[in-house]
């Protein structure tokens, strides 16, 4: 599945390295790495951790979206 973080989003609450530890990972106190191409075994987590960012700051890709069931905010190019 394809991820993408709006890093200038991303106040780094750290609630998806809680979530998913091997998709999302905090460098130093402010600086988000996460595996852009996470492994859909990792779906469940993932869509927890996309639940629980409070600045909405995760999305999944829309054309993973119908592989993805659960993680409800998508990237979509619509403004």
């Amino acid at each position: 599945m394809r991820l993408v973080v709006d890093l200038n989003r991303c106040q780094g609450y750290a609630q998806c390295a809680f979530l998913a530890p091997d998709v999302f990972a905090m460098h130093g106190d402010e600086a988000l790495l996460y595996n852009p191409e996470a492994d859909e075994k990792r779906r469940d987590d993932v869509a927890r951790a996309v639940a629980a960012c409070p600045v909405q700051a995760i999305l999944v890709d829309a054309d993973h979206a119908a592989a993805n069931p659960g993680t409800d905010r998508e990237v979509t190019g619509e403004q």
